[in-house]
């Protein structure tokens, strides 16, 4: 770094506090970003990865849990797939 001959200490003393000020401003953005708490829900599971939901469904096909694995029914030829969702939670009958 070269030393500006031209340069009066005054300036110097108040470009160096623009440059704290301006890095306190960022490090206090930063912080606030990390610790301010966000909106974003986490994303709700399928039924089908949802250890308590028994039995779903979209309206034409219906998953139920068992022992072995999960067991589904065929759709029928003329069926139109809604949003899936839990029918049935684990404990219901």
């Amino acid at each position: 770094m070269t030393v500006d001959a031209s340069r009066d200490p005054q300036t110097a003393r108040r470009d160096k506090r623009i440059v704290w000020g301006i890095a306190g401003l960022v490090a206090a953005t930063v912080l606030i970003g990390a610790l301010a708490p966000s909106g974003h829900k986490p994303a709700a599971l399928a039924p089908a990865d949802d250890p308590a939901c028994a039995e779903w469904g979209d309206g034409c096909k219906v998953c139920r849990r068992l022992e072995a694995g999960a067991a589904c029914s065929l759709p029928g030829i003329a069926c139109t797939p809604g949003t899936m969702a839990c029918l049935r939670a684990t404990g219901e009958p």
